[in-house]
C-alpha cells in the first residue's frame, strides 16, 4: 500500500496551493497581510456599508471606530476602501473618480495642514497656502471625485494639538459635515473619542464602532482557528483549544496585529525546524517579544546609553 496522504483539511483551498511552493516563497506568503473576517470586523463593515449610500441630508450620520493600537481597524477600513475602488483618470486629474477618501490625521492638528493633506489624499497637489483657499479646494475636489465617504484615520491626533487648534480642527469637522452633507468616519485610540466628546454637537453626530481588545472565549477560538486554516503548514496545530488560546491571549496582550505577527513568527519557525505546525513547543521557542517586553528593552537600551 502507498504512504497514506497526509491530511490537509484545516487548510483553505488557497492555503493548500501554497503547500506546492517552496519554504523560502511559503515564507514569503506568510509575512503578506492577510484578511480574516471575524464577527466584530464583519459588523464593523456592515456599519460602513450602511452608510455609504446614506441619502444627503441636512444632518448626516457620522461613525467613530475606537479602540487599541494595532487591533485591526486600519485593516477594515482598507477592506472596505477597496470594495469601492477609485477611478482612474483616462484623460485628466479632473477625471478620478473616489467614492471612499481615506486620510491620516496630521500630528499637526492645523488647519492648513489638514486641507493639504486632504486633498494628497484625493491624488491632487495643493496649490495655494492660505488656509480659506486650502479649505474652498479641499471642498471643491471632494465633489469633483464624488466622494461619498470621508475617512480620518488616527484621530486621536487631534489631542497633540495646542487647546486653540483642538478647537479649531472640531469647528472645522462639524463645518466639513454641514457642508459636504456626507458621513465622515473616525478611526483611532479611545483619545479619539475624548476629542469628539469634548463638543456636545459632535459627540451627537458621532455613533461608537468599538474594536475591543480580544479576551478567551469562542471568538477568539474562531479567529485562531481561521489563522490556523490560512497559514500554510502541512500538519494540524489545534490552535483552537482553551489551553492555546490562553497563551496566546496572555502572549500578545489581546491585539489582533500581535497575534497575527505571533502566529506569523511561529509558522514560519514550524517551516524552518521542519516541525510544520504551531505546536505548544514552537509557539514558546518563538522570538516574539509582547508590546509591554518590546518597550522594557527599548528602555534598557535608553538607560545603558
Amino acid at each position: 500500500m502507498g504512504k497514506k496522504k497526509n491530511d490537509l483539511s484545516h487548510l483553505t483551498k488557497e492555503s493548500k496551493a501554497i503547500l506546492e511552493l517552496s519554504d523560502d516563497e511559503r515564507i514569503i506568503r506568510i509575512q503578506a497581510d492577510k484578511w480574516i473576517g471575524y464577527p466584530v470586523a464583519k459588523k464593523a463593515l456592515a456599519r460602513l456599508e450602511e452608510h455609504i449610500n446614506w441619502p444627503s441630508k441636512q444632518r448626516m450620520p457620522n461613525l467613530l471606530m475606537i479602540g487599541p493600537t494595532n487591533n485591526g481597524k486600519s485593516t477594515i477600513i482598507e477592506k472596505f476602501r477597496r470594495q469601492y475602488p477609485s477611478v482612474e483618470p483616462r484623460k485628466s486629474l479632473n477625471d478620478v473618480r473616489m467614492p471612499i477618501v481615506v486620510f491620516q490625521m496630521p500630528p499637526d492638528p492645523s488647519g492648513t495642514r489638514f486641507y493639504s493633506m486632504l486633498l494628497k489624499s484625493t491624488g491632487a497637489e495643493p496649490r495655494v497656502c492660505r488656509s480659506a483657499e486650502l479649505e474652498q479646494a479641499a471642498l471643491h475636489r471632494l465633489r469633483s471625485v464624488k466622494a461619498r465617504i470621508l475617512v480620518i484615520d488616527e484621530l486621536h491626533n487631534v489631542l497633540s494639538g495646542k487647546s486653540d487648534v483642538r478647537r479649531e480642527f472640531l469647528n472645522t469637522l462639524r463645518f466639513l459635515g454641514n457642508e459636504l452633507k456626507m458621513p465622515i468616519v473616525g478611526v483611532g485610540t479611545k483619545d479619539a473619542y475624548l476629542a469628539i466628546r469634548s463638543d456636545d454637537q459632535l459627540e451627537n453626530r458621532f455613533q461608537p464602532i468599538p474594536i475591543p481588545r480580544w479576551q478567551e472565549g469562542d471568538d477568539l477560538l474562531s479567529l485562531l482557528a481561521s489563522f490556523e486554516a490560512v497559514l500554510p503548514l502541512r500538519r494540524r496545530s489545534e490552535l483552537a483549544t482553551t489551553e492555546m488560546a490562553r497563551y496566546i491571549i496572555a502572549r500578545t496582550e489581546g491585539t489582533i496585529g500581535e497575534i497575527a505577527m505571533f502566529l506569523s513568527m511561529a509558522a514560519i519557525e514550524a517551516i524552518r525546524i521542519g516541525e510544520e505546525r504551531m505546536s505548544a513547543k514552537v509557539l514558546k521557542n518563538t522570538q516574539y517579544q509582547s508590546p509591554t517586553e518590546r518597550r522594557r528593552a527599548f528602555e534598557r537600551q535608553l538607560q545603558v546609553g
